[in-house]
This record gives structure tokens, C-alpha cells and sequence, in this order.
């Protein structure tokens, strides 16, 4: 693995002098070359060279971390309408089925469905996230306990969304439809009020379609915002998100002989009836920052945020070939929830003698109060959960009905955080990044089952525990020039006994320490020019006292450790004026640590880890009218549960698009998913949940601006 990453290393340095001596026989020319200018607009510079969650004014050349930004402008390019999309381009990332009704992702072998910010802000329920309000997404990797607190073992992303602006006002109106008949409609609308106010408002609307039988659905979201400039300091941010999700779930396929079923491309394992999932959001935040002195800028922000989430399907659970018969199962779930976040964070950048600072401080308080009940399938002819019954196309569902409740807890999470972080510039090549964060995390839980049923067995219903952890960061830089930086770095992060969804506690697991991750990174940051970017790195990931899913029993987890090491490998940019480029390979080797059978080692391979990814994106402007893009994603075979019974095959899925400028404001796209036809599996939940790839799909666009 030190070979490849070497490798990289030795060819960024020598191109890097070769560049290092034109930069300097221009420096003449242009002594501003060098300057950055601060934008104290939410704390953060803007731009393709910095991240908004990074909640520094850090070029990212000087971070000590894998980081990928995604623009809008690339969103609109590639036709992406989900987070799923962006992370298939993703180094290091691989998307997981989310049994139908949520985002899910591993990153550098962690699975989540909680380590999703917007904003800089914890956007922890499950649900799929869209992205017509957005103006880039930003893809951490690694530890980042320090600036995002609990969670985010493999890493986070961040939905940076689009703000009103004084600058200019302007309407943007788009459509598309694709082969499936999902069709899309949005509206980007900018109104200056006055020079130091502005208004704004995105909305959209998606009917849902695909080549799934029986998949269907409608979701629409509006989000108004208002900025203010209270005065050349100070400026005032007011939000307010509304999201309605509608469609049915779908789960995919199950397994024979330890790979997909082949054959059911389109046929629905569930009920068009039962399978749905709903979700209304109502997502409000205010932002104020203000700069303090030339040396200080202060921002805080606000959100309230009200979540109310249902989910029920069936679902297959088992396949027999030889007696041509399907297993199901199913359950009902419902998730009330409230999140309220308060944020603080302190930039300063002075001097102390010779050595530079930029010295972050910051805390952060929530509240989270979460209902969740869950029912499960109660088949007629089983008088069970579970039914096995004749497969046929389409499936003839036997009569069911839901249970009385199985499950029905409510539980309150207050945390607080204070942290700190300096980076601190000692000469012009050597720059350390040091911090801590201090978190305490406080859970309580009312189980009603439990308290009706009295405290005979032990447990009367009421549980909680209270944790207090540190996490540090600490990275070293080393830049022979601007441009290029070497670095190594450690983090470490933490997730409470209470899980990703607050819904693990029990008797026996709040006697237990949190799960603890520690991220070790080498790597290379390389701006060849001021528009092409090369990163490498090589890490390991951590985990300890880690819970994943028990590959015997879905709805249960297990307790064990992981170990992942890989290196990964990013090229973004133009490499002319024509020719714009998005490539990235990772290598992820992930494992199961500690498991002991018969007195012998037998670590398993971590699941939805494909050990090689390879994506690239061209985008090749012809002329003032005609461009056309061509991307390829390659995943190798993975596994669909830490059983590892179960295989997805790898697959190699090429895309295309072609750009026609009508005039100024309207401008037409054809995008083309899986050109060849290539028959894939993309995810997969466990070992009988597995989502089938699109066949060829056309999406044609238009944009009009005015």
C-alpha cells in the first residue's frame, strides 16, 4: 500500500519544482498571486481552494485531511438527484441501500446513517436528502469528532446550502425528465430588496419512477431565505426548509447460492400497498456573524429542526431454489423527532512573535427528543412476522396486518461541546494543527413495554447513561512550497452506546463505553495550477467496542471491532481550458478485529466495502455552444453482510452527457446513465436486501435564467 502512495508523493515533488520555478520567474508580475481575501460571510472563504465545514478560513492544501468538495455547478453537470449519486464519485465512499427510506453510507469501512450535517449542523434522521437548495456538498474522511463532535468515525458529509444575496437578482427555472418518466421541476429565485438586503427562495418538485415494478412516489421541498447586512461587520442569515417525502419502498432482491437472484430485474418483492414511507421535515436556523476586530470574526447559529418520519414494508428475507419459494418479513416503524442546536464559533488570526495562528474556538449545546415505536407483520396463514410461500412474477402476497406495538421508546439527548484548535504556522514550511474537543453526551430513556410490564425482569423501562469524552486532533505539515504540502495526522472520535439513531440502549449496553475510532492519515496536497488539484493519502481506521449488524438476525447487532487500511488517489480540476476533469481511485482492505471461533482466528471481511473504486468525470467544452461530458464508475465485489455468505459481483458503469447553449439563459442537457447497459448491483442492505442497477436511462434537461 506505501508503494503506490510513495509513488505519488515522488511524482507530486518532482512536478512540483518544475512549477516551483515558473511560479518564481512570475512572481515579478503578479505580487498579489499569493494574497487571500477574507470573506467573513458565515466564517469561511468560498471557492473551489476551501471548505465551510472546516469552520476555519483554511485553504485546503494546509488541511491535514482527505476532503472532496462537490459544487453545484458539478451536481447540475452530472444529473446528480441524490446523495447516493455524489458519493458513487467519491473516493473512499461507498453507498448502502438504506433498506429503501434513508441515505446511507460507508466511509473508509464505517457505516452510517447519522453522520449527515447541513450546514455545519448535526441532520441526523433518516430520510433521503435532496439537493436543489444546495451550493456544494462537502465529503470529510476520517475521524472528525473535534469540529463535528460525536460520530463520524469514517467520516461526515455537509450539505453547504444556497443563501440569499445582495449582489445581483436573478430567476433560474429548470426541468428534466428521464426514460422512467421521473420528472423533475425546480426554481432558483433571487430578489434584492435594497444594497444590505436580499431574498430568496428555492423549491422542487420530483415525481418518482424508475425501472423497479410498482416504485412510485412524490417528493417536494421549498426553502426560503433572507440575508441581511446589518452593517460592514455584521450580517444576519434567517432559513426555513420545508421537505414531503412520499414513495414506496423498495428493498430489492434476495440472494441464491451466494449471489443476487437472477432473473427478478423488475419484479417487487413487497407490496405497493404496505411499502411506504413518508417523511415531512420543517428544518429553521438563523445566523449571525460579525467581525469582531481585524484579528476576530464571531459567528452563532440557531436551528430548530421537527422531523416526523414513517417507514413499513415488507421485505424479502430468504429465497429457496429448489423449492421455488420466498421468505418475507416486515415491520412498522415511526420516528418523531426534534432537534435544537446551538453553535458558536471564534476565528482568530493573529501573530505571537514570528509564528502565525488561526485559533478556533467554539461550543456547541443540543437537544434532541426522539419518539419511535415499531409493529411487526402478523402474516394470517403464519400467524408469524414471517411467511414462506411459492415465488411467482408478480408475488401474490398472503393477507397480513401489523402487531401491537413491539417497541415504543422515547428517549431526550442533551449534549454540550467546547473545543479548541490552533493552526499554528511555525516558519513558511512547517505548520502544526493541535486541538481538543470535550463532549458530554447525556441520553435518558422511557421504554413503555418495559415500564408496563414492571420492573420484575429486571428492567423497568427507564434507562440512560452519561458520557464525558475527549477527542484530539493533532496533524503536521510540511510545504516545500504554496502549493504542495506533506502531512500526517491523527484523530479520534466517539459514538455512544445509544447508536446512530439513539435506539440501542438496553440493560446490558449501558454498562458499556462508547465505541472509539482513531483515524491515522499520511498524505499529499498538490495545487498544480490554480485550477487542477492532485491528493493522496493513506490511512488506517480504528474502531473498537464497534456495533455492527448481525448477519444471523438483521433487526439485532453485535459488538466487535474493525480495522480498515487503504489508500486513495484524487485528480480535480482543468487540465486545459477546454477539459475539465473529476477522477479518484481508493483501496480499502477492512476487517473484522478480535473474532475468535474454535480457539482461531476468523476476522471476516467488513460488508459494502468493495476493496477497489475507480470513478472519473470529463467534461470537454468544443466550443461557445457544444460540450459534452463522460464519466465511468468501476466498483469491485463486496460483500452484502459481515456473514459474508453473500456476494455482489463487481461491475463497470459507463455515463455520457452532451451540453447545447440555445442562447445566453437557456440551456439544454441530455445525460445518459449506465451507456452500455451494464447489468449491476449498486448497494445492498444485508444478505437478502439487494438494490438492482438502472439499465440505460436518457434524462434530458432544460435551463432557462432570466
Amino acid at each position: 500500500m506505501f508503494k503506490p502512495f510513495l509513488l505519488s508523493a515522488a511524482v507530486a515533488v518532482a512536478l512540483s519544482s518544475l512549477s516551483s520555478q515558473a511560479a518564481e520567474s512570475a512572481e515579478t508580475a503578479n505580487t498579489t498571486t499569493n494574497e487571500i481575501e477574507r470573506i467573513t460571510v458565515r466564517g469561511a472563504y468560498f471557492g473551489k481552494q476551501n471548505a465551510d465545514s472546516l469552520k476555519t478560513p483554511t485553504l485546503l492544501v494546509d488541511v491535514p485531511q482527505s476532503l472532496s468538495v462537490v459544487t453545484n455547478e458539478q451536481i447540475e453537470e452530472q444529473g446528480f438527484l441524490s446523495l447516493a449519486d455524489i458519493l458513487q464519485y467519491t473516493p473512499g465512499a461507498s453507498i448502502g441501500q438504506g433498506e429503501g427510506h434513508r441515505d446511507q453510507m460507508t466511509i473508509r469501512g464505517q457505516s452510517t446513517t447519522a453522520d449527515f450535517f447541513i450546514d455545519g449542523l448535526r441532520d441526523d434522521v433518516q430520510y433521503f436528502r435532496p439537493l436543489y437548495n444546495l451550493e456544494r456538498v462537502e465529503i470529510l474522511r476520517g475521524a472528525n469528532a473535534l469540529l463535528f463532535g460525536r460520530g463520524g468515525g469514517g467520516g461526515i458529509v455537509n450539505r453547504v446550502t444556497k443563501t440569499a444575496s445582495t449582489a445581483e437578482a436573478f430567476t433560474k427555472l429548470n426541468a428534466n425528465i428521464d426514460t422512467f418518466a421521473n420528472t423533475v421541476v425546480g426554481i432558483d429565485h433571487n430578489a434584492v430588496v435594497n444594497d444590505d438586503q436580499a431574498f430568496r427562495i428555492n423549491g422542487f418538485y420530483e415525481q418518482l419512477n424508475n425501472h423497479r415494478d410498482e416504485y412510485d412516489g412524490e417528493r417536494f421541498a421549498v426553502n426560503p431565505t433572507y440575508t441581511a447586512d446589518l452593517s460592514d461587520v455584521s450580517q444576519l442569515i434567517l432559513s426555513y426548509e420545508y421537505i414531503d417525502d412520499d414513495r414506496v419502498v423498495d428493498r430489492g432482491v434476495p440472494s441464491s447460492n451466494g449471489a443476487p437472484l437472477e432473473g427478478v430485474d423488475e419484479t417487487f418483492f413487497g407490496s405497493s400497498d404496505l411499502n411506504v414511507t413518508t417523511l415531512q421535515a420543517h428544518v429553521m436556523s438563523a445566523r449571525l456573524s460579525h467581525q469582531l476586530t481585524d484579528i476576530w470574526s464571531i459567528n452563532t447559529t440557531l436551528q430548530y429542526a421537527d422531523y416526523d418520519k414513517l417507514y413499513q414494508n415488507i421485505y424479502p428475507a430468504g429465497f429457496n431454489a429448489a423449492e421455488n419459494t420466498v421468505k418475507l418479513d416486515g415491520y412498522k416503524d415511526q420516528t418523531e423527532r426534534e432537534n435544537l442546536i446551538l453553535q458558536f464559533n471564534a476565528v482568530g488570526q493573529f501573530e505571537t512573535g514570528d509564528i502565525e495562528h488561526t485559533l478556533l474556538l467554539g461550543a456547541e449545546y443540543g437537544n434532541q427528543d426522539t419518539n419511535n415505536s415499531r409493529r411487526d407483520t402478523l402474516f394470517d396463514d403464519s400467524n408469524d412476522d414471517q411467511i414462506t410461500f411459492p415465488f411467482s412474477d408478480p408475488l401474490i402476497i398472503p393477507s397480513v396486518g401489523f402487531t401491537d406495538f413491539v417497541r415504543d421508546r422515547q428517549s431526550e439527548v442533551t449534549f454540550s461541546s467546547l473545543f479548541v484548535q490552533d493552526e499554528i504556522k511555525l516558519t513558511e514550511q512547517f505548520i502544526i494543527v493541535a486541538g481538543l474537543r470535550y463532549d458530554s453526551f447525556d441520553i435518558d430513556v422511557v421504554d413503555a413495554i418495559e415500564a408496563a410490564n414492571g420492573p420484575t425482569d429486571g428492567n423497568d423501562g427507564f434507562l440512560g447513561r452519561k458520557d464525558t469524552e475527549t477527542s484530539p486532533r493533532l496533524g503536521a505539515i510540511y510545504k516545500p512550497n504554496d502549493d504542495l504540502s506533506f502531512y500526517v495526522s491523527l484523530s479520534k472520535s466517539f459514538l455512544p452506546r445509544s447508536g446512530d439513531q439513539f435506539l440501542s440502549l438496553s440493560i446490558s449496553s449501558q454498562a458499556l463505553a462508547p465505541e472509539e475510532f482513531e483515524n491515522k492519515e499520511l498524505g499529499v496536497k498538490w495545487n498544480i495550477t490554480d485550477n487542477l488539484s492532485f491528493t493522496t493519502a493513506i490511512f488506517e481506521v480504528l474502531r473498537e467496542n464497534g456495533t455492527v449488524t448481525d448477519p444471523n438476525n438483521p433487526e439485532n447487532s453485535i459488538i466487535t471491532g474493525t480495522e480498515t487500511k487503504g489508500f486513495e488517489i484524487q485528480l480535480v480540476g482543468y487540465l486545459s481550458e477546454e477539459w475539465q476533469i473529476n477522477a479518484g481511485y481508493s483501496n480499502l482492505d477492512a476487517d473484522e478485529t478480535g473474532r475468535v471461533v474454535d480457539g482461531n482466528i476468523a476476522n471476516r471481511i467488513l460488508s459494502q466495502v468493495p476493496e477497489n473504486m475507480f470513478t472519473v468525470w470529463n467534461h470537454y467544452q468544443m466550443d461557445d455552444k457544444w460540450a459534452f461530458g463522460l464519466g465511468l464508475i468501476h466498483q469491485s465485489e463486496q460483500y452484502t453482510s459481515l456473514s459474508n455468505n453473500v456476494e455482489i459481483p463487481d461491475f463497470t458503469r459507463v455515463d455520457a452527457a452532451i451540453y447545447y447553449d440555445i442562447s445566453e439563459n437557456t440551456k439544454v442537457q441530455l445525460n445518459i446513465e449506465n451507456l452500455f447497459d451494464e447489468d449491476y448491483f449498486p448497494s445492498a442492505h444485508n444478505d437478502n436486501n439487494i438494490s438492482i442497477g438502472e439499465p440505460i436511462n436518457a434524462r434530458l434537461s432544460i435551463s432557462y435564467t432570466f
